[in-house]
């Protein structure tokens, strides 16, 4: 697949990760993308897709309409963007991502890797929410809801124009990016936020007590 001329959710990924000298080679035509047709993880992935959408429909929403591998085009911050969704659930207006990783993962692991891919997919589709499908080696499977949040976007964003104008200038990263570490802990997961009470002193005295 040609990914010059657009930046899409895999690419805003490896931007919030740092990764901006090979991606700058690859977006400016000067390096071909990584071949990953021998990549077990990668087309393990991909095989099990399918799959992973039907379970998921099984187990979690049986009574989603889901249209599979949809395509979002948008420009954001002047940066045209693209994106293709897993499913998108027509009569509730959310995306689904489907990811195959390794047994003694996390969900919390996962969720840190792809918040910026799901976060990006939800801008693009003008979803509210986005399930995170998640196959666990051959044995567990787990899925959560994650919430849109506008907050990260905005922030996320002033990255990838950052990026894209080095882009359209043909201007080569000084090094890889060190972007600044976004909190999730403040998006909704499960329309739940995680909160560290470490600094509450009733928590601390309760924890002691019981």
């Amino acid at each position: 697949m040609d990914r010059l001329g657009f930046i899409g959710g895999s690419d805003a990924r490896r931007i919030m990760d740092g990764d901006w000298h090979t991606l700058w080679l690859e977006k400016t035509g000067q390096q071909e993308p990584a071949d990953l047709s021998d990549n077990l993880a990668v087309q393990l992935g991909v095989a099990t897709e399918d799959f992973n959408i039907q379970w998921f429909q099984k187990y979690y929403l049986p009574d989603a309409i889901l249209e599979t591998q949809h395509k979002f085009v948008d420009t954001l911050y002047g940066v045209p963007c693209r994106g293709t969704v897993d499913g998108w659930l027509l009569n509730d207006d959310k995306i689904l991502e489907c990811k195959h990783t390794y047994e003694r993962n996390t969900m919390e692991s996962c969720l840190k890797q792809y918040m910026p891919q799901l976060q990006f997919y939800m801008t693009l589709s003008g979803a509210e929410s986005c399930f995170l499908s998640v196959i666990f080696g051959n044995r567990r499977w787990e899925c959560v809801e994650v919430s849109c949040n506008n907050e990260y976007i905005q922030r996320m964003l002033v990255h990838i124009k950052e990026f894209w104008d080095l882009v359209i200038s043909n201007t080569p990263p000084a090094s890889d990016k060190q972007t600044e570490s976004l909190s999730t802990d403040h998006i909704p997961v499960d329309q739940m936020v995680r909160r560290d009470a470490t600094s509450d002193n009733e928590f601390i005295s309760r924890c002691h007590d019981y």
